[in-house]
């Protein structure tokens, strides 16, 4: 028996959305299949404490030795899906989804007289027209039940018809007007088999033209002012529409189709395909693969059709299940030259494949749903791949290879500047430890000793301070003396660090990522109010650690491995930082985002890691989140600079006022359309202030909008964001590197 928490998914990688899930066991075989509105919810549920579960559930969960699942866009399509993996796999722990024989299909009886819509189970017969199977037989009775009201086709036994037809009385659904009557002559039985032939029709798939017809008889009768049977076949049409939400991952016309859809980022990539046969998911496959140099989405489908078509043979002979290439390939993008891969495929198949793109319809839906599946298989995997500890000690031990480093880098640190053309200048410290997010340890920089766009100026100012404040810690508990050279970084004012740094003194303050608020650079700053008591990073007293809070000194670890974003410049300033507070045993390193080349000080050439490289790939999270955090951090300053600025103007308002306004209204945008009387109402603000206001408001012109300086798109970064909240980050990049 296997111990389920060696396979429970952290909770964080399962989606919050509705889906399909399987158990297998220690031999790859498929034990239980089922559905869930909440994936993540419902899947909880089973690693829960085992004395809690039910005995079969139990036995379940200790039987299997893994989970995987499948997102769907509704519970129908869960419920669709659900059956098609019991019919494939047939679970055993799925007995209760069983009946004695077979799974139950809806039939319409076209060899009797009067054809009857009923559920069938059991070897199909001839002259019965069969739709379905269906997992539950509830399901189908749903489904007859709202198309009654439109087709009222006879569903009574032929014992229950022929007693009616003796006495001559309906049976109940004859009285509401759920069955024509047949038996008692409301309806021929020519007329009740054309009604039999639309029920059929419309069950598989033909909705379109009858709910045209229907909606062009309901705009007649209400032109005829014919209101109840106007209002009756609005409600028809509404009944037929709930029908049709019951079949959302069935097909029309038993599609034999296989549907391929891909997500990727600039490294990797996850195929997922979903094989249709007879109009319902039979299967669904997925892989993750690196991508080559230079692939796009039209590549990585016609290696996926390569890959999954490449051993079929010409046999046209299709069978229940997902094998054999089918009549219909569907794909996000097609391939150039499509010619000879179309020839390909009907080689293989010995007929002719239609390979498009979706644009319409169900097998639009359908393949959005399968979209969404290739995302989640990719976040999937980067989550994995990122919190292993074995891949993430291999990608260390790659880093430690290409920068010919003596030990892995346990502690990486990674800088990035960020402005809107040449204003707010700031820069992020991101930390990673082991390869995961130190989070507790970010930091942001004000960039304040020079105005104006030098990347190359600032990457030095901010290590320079950091660093210097490493050494200051390090003089503070005994560890390091400073030489003489270097006395110029042993303190000053808070907010401020002194010394001889190139390119003027550096002022200004590091920001800590917990609270986003300033603090003081100088060596009477406060410890990290983001750091606690987790942080078991040192435990000898008067170190690192501060006896008086138990929480670590800020800046005083130093890291093995610095990374900038950038390329030879940015290192070779980080590394003069370095050189002149007489550091020598941390690495440096760029990063410049084209091309993902790998920099070091003083090399003419890039060092090229392999695109499949697990250190490269660690170096891009450290960058990425650098960047990302730089420009949440510059945007938050640049709006709330940008409210502070036009309020400022007024004469005779005060901060405490400012706030006030701007708490009221929320937004500057808000203020300035504000009429006087509505400024009036905030509390402390009286008419000739608010007539201040709005003048100086009015009379100050509109802030140019900010443009990304390295691609000349507009960046919206308007004002409307509440009072002192830090500006969500956005894909738009205002800096440059």
């Amino acid at each position: 028996m296997a111990d389920p928490s060696s396979y429970r998914p952290k909770p964080g990688e399962i989606p919050d959305s509705p889906g399909v899930y399987k158990f297998r066991d220690e031999h790859r075989r498929v034990i239980y299949v089922g559905k869930a509105k909440s994936l993540r919810q419902r899947l909880s549920s089973y690693f829960q404490d085992i004395t809690n579960l039910h005995p079969r559930t139990a036995t379940m969960v200790t039987t299997a030795a893994s989970v995987e699942w499948t997102v769907v866009g509704t519970e129908v399509e869960a419920l669709q899906l659900e059956y098609s993996w019991i019919k494939e796999f047939d679970p055993r722990f799925n007995v209760k989804y069983r009946d004695d024989k077979s799974y139950p299909s809806l039939a319409v009886t076209m060899n009797e007289e009067f054809p009857r819509v009923q559920v069938m189970r059991g070897p199909k017969r001839r002259g019965v027209r069969y739709f379905g199977p269906y997992a539950h037989a509830w399901a189908i009775r749903e489904t007859v039940d709202l198309l009654l009201r439109v087709f009222p086709v006879r569903t009574c036994s032929a014992g229950v018809f022929k007693r009616s037809a003796q006495i001559g009385r309906p049976c109940l659904l004859g009285y509401i007007g759920k069955c024509s009557a047949p038996c008692v002559g409301r309806i021929s039985a020519e007329d009740h088999r054309e009604l039999a032939e639309e029920f059929s029709d419309f069950m598989a798939g033909h909705t379109g033209t009858y709910l045209r017809r229907l909606e062009q008889r309901m705009k007649d009768a209400a032109a005829a002012m014919e209101y109840e049977q106007a209002a009756r076949l609005r409600d028809d049409m509404e009944a037929l529409r709930r029908a049709m939400e019951k079949n959302a991952v069935v097909l029309a016309d038993a599609t034999d189709a296989d549907l391929i859809a891909v997500a990727e980022d600039e490294l990797e990539a996850a195929v997922q395909i979903f094989h249709v046969r007879g109009g319902r998911v039979r299967g669904q496959r997925g892989w993750v693969t690196d991508k080559v140099e230079a692939v796009d989405t039209a590549g990585l489908v016609e290696h996926a059709l390569q890959q999954l078509y490449g051993d079929e043979s010409g046999d046209t002979e299709q069978s229940g299940g997902s094998g054999g290439v089918p009549k219909e390939v569907l794909v996000p993008a097609l391939p150039e030259p499509l010619e000879p891969l179309a020839q390909w495929l009907a080689d293989r198949r010995g007929s002719h494949v239609s390979l498009r793109v979706p644009q319409r319809g169900d097998k639009k839906d359908l393949m959005a749903t399968v979209q969404r599946n290739a995302q989640q298989a990719l976040a999937l995997h980067k989550t994995k791949r990122a919190s292993d500890l074995t891949t993430r000690s291999r990608a260390l031990e790659e880093i430690a290879a290409a920068l010919d480093l003596d030990t892995a880098p346990l502690r990486i640190e990674c800088y990035d500047i960020s402005h809107l053309q040449g204003d707010d200048v700031v820069a992020s410290m991101v930390v990673f430890e082991d390869g995961l997010a130190r989070k507790k340890e970010y930091r942001h920089f004000a960039i304040k000793s020079f105005a104006g766009q030098d990347d190359v100026r600032a990457m030095h100012e901010v290590i320079s301070r950091r660093f210097r404040r490493y050494l200051q810690e390090r003089q503070r508990t005994g560890e390091w003396e400073p030489a003489e050279e270097n006395d110029g970084a042993t303190g000053g004012e808070p907010g401020a660090e002194t010394g001889p740094v190139a390119g003027g003194p550096v002022t200004g303050a590091a920001h800590d990522s917990a609270t986003g608020s300033g603090e003081p650079a100088g060596p009477g700053g406060p410890a990290a109010p983001g750091a606690g008591p987790d942080d078991e990073e040192g435990e000898v007293a008067g170190g690192p650690i501060d006896p008086e809070t138990g929480r670590p000194r800020k800046f005083a670890y130093p890291p093995q491995l610095v990374v900038v974003d950038g390329g030879q410049p940015q290192v070779a300033a980080a590394q003069k930082a370095l050189a002149e507070l007489g550091i020598d045993d941390v690495a440096v390193c760029g990063l410049a985002k084209r091309l993902e080349e790998v920099w070091l000080p003083g090399e003419d050439d890039p060092v090229i890691l392999p695109r499949t490289s697990e250190g490269l790939y660690l170096l891009q999270r450290v960058r990425d989140e650098a960047h990302r955090f730089a420009i949440t951090y510059q945007r938050s300053k640049r709006s709330k600079s940008m409210k502070a600025g036009a309020l400022d103007a007024v004469p005779g308002l005060g901060a405490t006022r400012r706030q006030a306004l701007l708490k009221h209204f929320g937004s500057l945008k808000r203020l300035r359309a504000a009429t006087v009387e509505e400024i009036c109402q905030v509390p402390g603000i009286g008419r000739r202030t608010a007539e201040t206001v709005a003048a100086a408001l009015a009379a100050a012109a509109p802030a140019a909008p900010a443009v990304n300086t390295a691609t000349g798109e507009i960046i919206d970064d308007s004002d409307g964001a509440s009072a002192g909240a830090t500006a969500a980050p956005s894909d738009h990049r205002g800096h440059s590197t």
